[in-house]
């Protein structure tokens, strides 16, 4: 059975890019969202074996979803996704809980490689 994958990020686009991505190698996205507020209702509703935060996004941030997610479940495997290669950010996603980092715009081998890493 394909691995499931929740995808949130605030642009639709992006959302589009990484499903693109993510279903050309066999996983599964289950649900999109397009804050943290969103994707920490959809993690309790779909369970999904990996998760994509964006850390910029309207009513709830990567950061604090990440954060809210872990409180759920602490074994989630989280990717941060984001345009912000800020080495701050990037250390709070990870001491959040994140798995691992995605700088935007990122290739599609190194998300593959995240997801195979993390999800193995």
């Amino acid at each position: 059975m394909a691995k499931t994958v929740l995808i949130t990020d605030d642009t639709a686009f992006m959302r589009m890019t990484l499903r693109n991505v993510i279903e050309k190698h066999g996983y599964e996205v289950v649900g999109e969202a397009g804050d943290g507020k969103e994707a920490v209702e959809l993690y309790k509703e779909l369970k999904p074996d990996m998760v994509t935060m964006d850390i910029t996004m309207p009513r709830m941030d990567g950061i604090t979803a990440i954060k809210e997610i872990m409180k759920i479940d602490p074994n989630a495997k989280i990717i941060v996704c984001s345009a912000m290669g800020q080495k701050p950010m990037v250390i709070e996603a990870l001491s959040a809980g994140a798995k691992d980092f995605l700088v935007k715009p990122f290739d599609a081998e190194r998300v593959v490689e995240s997801l195979r890493k993390i999800g193995a």
